[in-house]
């Protein structure tokens, strides 16, 4: 089977939003340690980020999931800087459908700037007009009150919540919305990108 074909990189208004390339650890690994009080409570694997080394394998694994096709990572850049902003992309992919559930996260210093929203918008815009996406999720903890703001922000459907369904970081049981976004309704995400 070819793998699909796609770019591995566009533009929102203020935002380059590509995969992850060799050379990006020092950059990822400083926006994670920026931000690590704020994405504890919610992501587990940031306590995979002890070093830059660690951070530099996990773009290149990133990377090369891109190219795979396996897992589609995107890192944030501001535009015409090195700075990242954060990290979004297509996760769980089923290929067969198409479907895609994007995960986020926002380095502490680019918070309440909208810059999560435009990402989200772009990437779901991305999913259903370059790779045909019939079904885009987000999925978070009701408690996550900035992610559930931005699912709503960008239009996203409410399907229900999933009671108990998986342990959080600490370990606690926790409870898992699930938003959805179909084709006739990605409408709402044109506009700059």
């Amino acid at each position: 089977m070819i793998l699909k074909d796609f770019p591995d990189a566009f533009e929102t208004e203020r935002l380059l939003i590509r995969r992850p390339a060799p050379g990006d650890g020092a950059e990822l690994f400083a926006a994670i340690k920026e931000s690590l009080a704020e994405l504890e409570p919610w992501m587990a694997w940031v306590h995979f980020h002890k070093t830059p080394e660690d951070s530099e394998k996990s773009a290149r694994r990133g990377w090369v999931e891109f190219l795979e096709r396996k897992d589609l990572r995107m890192h944030l850049f501001s535009k015409g800087t090195d700075t990242l902003v954060g990290s979004s992309g297509l996760h769980r992919i089923e290929w067969e459908v198409p479907r895609f559930e994007i995960g986020y996260w926002l380095r502490t210093s680019f918070t309440g700037r909208g810059y999560m929203t435009e990402a989200v918008r772009g990437i779901a815009a991305f999913a259903f007009e370059e790779l045909g996406a019939k079904r885009v999720e987000i999925k978070c903890d009701p408690t996550n009150t900035k992610s559930v703001a931005v699912a709503e922000r960008c239009g996203f459907h409410l399907e229900g919540e999933l009671r108990n369904n998986e342990k959080s970081p600490g370990g606690e049981l926790r409870n898992t919305l699930v938003f959805s976004m179909l084709p006739e309704e990605s409408r709402k995400l044109r506009g700059p990108r």
